[in-house]
């Protein structure tokens, strides 16, 4: 008895430990650069850069260093690299991509691709890269329209008509034509930008190494350091049927890289950080945003490695590297949100804007309005992310969302076009419920509405009826005539009324769930107008107090980050400041030469030459999702990297940059220029380079 005791006493103790962790941070001093490194090439700052490096980029610097980097379509980032248009970016950028230029009987994942001539280089149709040609602070002409609006609500309108305003204006200057023109919002509305880009639409393939070693460690290896991957791929831009000229706009290769200790700058687009939200968003986040996400990411991944285990197929293992890569992703920032010492620098950094803002002085506190509109979508958090018709909802769950609207279409007395197309809908998505894999979807949905949804909600319960998850997904998946599509058939053509009284289990989940989410919808679209206004009242704030000595949020825009090449303490040990083909080759040996770590056949009997060269390393330049591809240079301008990814301890870069561990991972400029030389034999390509 005593020892029950003892045990029963410590799980309340774990879980006071537990509740208390969850609101106490450490007491620590928050710095600018929580905000991060990426820095807008309108407001560089240079003052900082010559204090940290001694070093104060020119305007010639700048502008080279913008004009030779380029948007890799809509995801990535990419460089010009020699005078004749040839570019470089990452393999996992270039990979679906390349698939287009993929002739019949051809195996580019197995053989990878090397067009020793230009009349060999392959164009992709659909890819295309931007450069960003001219940038300008638009702040003064917007804010002329939005400082007249005397609520969030004029305030919109007016700001969306100087955003149109201010398009179609920059759209008519001689020096802007041909352009494609767009406004860029800043620290939440404190700044403005517009910038014109010169997008090229012909671009082909010059050199993709092989998957095995373009994704070389696969998955297991993603998001970790020590590295050893040959994350590249050399494309060329074409202008008019010719090599674009590229001459006064490149980064020449530097063979060396860049040595322990040197600073060095990262050009490029990264995607979206959320630097700026405030620490009760950080809590929502932690608590029901990503928390719930991510357990159905999990959740749907073990699903489908289930399934890969009994009928593998490509199309699956790309679903599952997709899901695994979302779990590491999202596991990172969630660590981080629960590391008391990062959020505690939140918590000190929004303290010490509060008391200098001279908005806490009046009547409204903007970041407690916000804090009580997160706390008022807390009970909707579970139906916004696991009622929506997703396919992560399964196809029962989708179909009950379509059968509700085509109900809802039949009411309103919509022709019968309309009604048509709807039908259509329900029995399309409705033909995929006869599978094992969608009732294991259904059955964890169930699983998921029980765990997360609030104790008051009784559709969960209702739908399992007294069965577990498991029997209630098979019950209803046999007795709905959904299944079965001469029974939909004729129940689709049934009146209104009938449809409305069927206890036909689908029916039953349109009615039960989906106007719970359409209520959860509803309550975010609400919320939605005020948590932005405040928002953008919160980063106005946030620019008065610090100015341009802190960066906006990334946006997909192009951004310079400055950093260092240095170690970090990891594991008891500490993470060498580069790997070499050395390494890459024991990584293969020591796991049998197996997947994600076999080497193509001819990688075989590698010179030592090749094994001593440089291939990854890492340092402390602010990268996050999109800055894929981008180009790391050096003072003088010269190449010396190539990011393709952070290691763990980066993750949290989401919302907080701190330097202590996180790191950027790049392709040295040396592994690049090695393998061209003693694995492909691309002499045309060196030659070009100048190497």
């Amino acid at each position: 008895m005593k020892s029950l005791q003892l045990i029963f006493t410590g799980i309340l103790f774990l879980l006071f430990i537990n509740v208390q962790s969850q609101n106490t941070y450490a007491d620590v001093e928050p710095s600018p650069f929580d905000f991060g490194k990426m820095w807008t090439f309108e407001h560089p700052p240079l003052d900082y850069f010559e204090k940290t490096y001694g070093f104060r980029p020119t305007e010639e610097w700048l502008e080279h260093a913008r004009m030779s980097s380029l948007r890799f379509k809509t995801f990535c980032t990419a460089s010009f690299i020699s005078p004749d248009g040839l570019i470089l970016t990452n393999y996992h950028c270039s990979h679906g991509e390349s698939a287009g230029a993929v002739k019949e009987g051809e195996d580019l994942e197995r053989d990878g691709f090397y067009a020793s001539k230009r009349s060999e280089e392959r164009r992709v149709p659909g890819l295309f890269v931007k450069q960003l040609v001219k940038m300008e602070d638009i702040t003064p002409f917007i804010k002329n329209y939005t400082d007249q609006a005397t609520n969030d609500q004029e305030f919109k309108k007016s700001q969306a008509e100087a955003f149109k305003a201010a398009i179609q204006a920059y759209s008519e200057k001689a020096d802007w034509k041909g352009l494609e023109v767009e406004t860029v919002t800043y620290y939440n509305g404190g700044k403005y930008s517009i910038y014109g880009y010169k997008r090229f639409d012909d671009v082909r393939l010059v050199l993709l190494p092989e998957l095995e070693v373009g994704l070389y460690g696969g998955d297991p290896d993603n998001f970790t350091y020590p590295r050893y991957n040959l994350d590249f791929t050399l494309w060329r831009v074409y202008e008019n049927g010719q090599p674009v000229n590229s001459s006064d706009f490149h980064f020449d290769l530097q063979p060396e890289g860049a040595s322990e200790g040197e600073d060095i700058y990262l050009i490029g687009n990264p995607a979206s950080t959320e630097r700026y939200r405030t620490v009760a968003q950080l809590e929502y986040d932690r608590d029901f945003r990503y928390k719930i996400f991510l357990e159905r990411i999990k959740n749907r991944m073990a699903i489908l490695e289930e399934i890969y285990t009994k009928t593998p197929s490509h199309e699956l293992k790309d679903q599952i590297l997709t899901y695994s890569n979302t779990v590491k992703a999202l596991g990172g920032i969630l660590e981080g949100l629960h590391d008391p010492y990062l959020m505690g620098k939140k918590v000190a950094m929004e303290k010490g804007v509060r008391m200098k803002s001279n908005e806490t002085k009046h009547e409204e506190d903007y970041w407690e309005r916000l804090a009580a509109e997160m706390e008022g979508l807390e009970p909707f958090a579970a139906e916004s992310t696991l009622l929506s018709p997703s396919p992560l909802g399964g196809s029962a769950l989708i179909t009950a969302h379509a059968v509700a609207a085509y109900r809802k279409a039949m009411k309103e007395g919509k022709p019968e076009e309309d009604l048509k197309a709807l039908r259509e809908q329900v029995m399309r998505f409705a033909s995929d419920l006869n599978t094992p894999k969608e009732q294991k979807y259904l059955a964890m949905l169930l699983q998921e509405l029980k765990e997360f949804a609030e104790p008051t909600d009784k559709y969960a319960d209702k739908l399992l009826n007294g069965m577990s998850p498991e029997s209630a997904a098979k019950y209803m998946l046999e007795k709905t005539k959904f299944a079965n599509e001469g029974s939909l058939k004729k129940l689709l053509s049934s009146k209104p009324k009938r449809l409305e009284k069927s206890k036909d289990p689908i029916l039953v989940m349109a009615n039960l769930l989906v106007p719970e989410y359409q209520k959860a919808v509803a309550k975010n679209q609400m919320s939605k107008s005020r948590r932005d206004a405040l928002m953008e009242k919160i980063g106005v704030e946030i620019y008065k107090v610090y100015g341009l000595t802190v960066p906006p949020d990334a946006s997909f825009t192009l951004r310079i980050a400055d950093g260092v090449v240095k170690r970090y303490d990891y594991n008891g040990t500490t993470a060498p400041y580069k790997t070499t083909f050395f390494g890459l080759y024991n990584r293969a040996y020591s796991n049998d030469d197996t997947f994600p770590w076999a080497l193509p056949e001819k990688w075989e009997n590698p010179s030592m030459d090749l094994l001593k060269s440089p291939l990854n390393f890492i340092s402390t330049n602010d990268s996050i999702g999109g800055n894929s591809g981008s180009p790391i240079i050096n003072k003088e301008g010269k190449l010396v990297g190539l990011l393709f990814d952070g290691n763990i301890q980066s993750l949290p870069g989401n919302f907080i940059y701190d330097s202590t561990s996180n790191r950027s991972v790049s392709v040295h400029t040396g592994a690049i220029l090695a393998v061209m030389k003693h694995i492909y034999g691309a002499d045309s390509i060196l030659k070009e380079l100048g190497q």
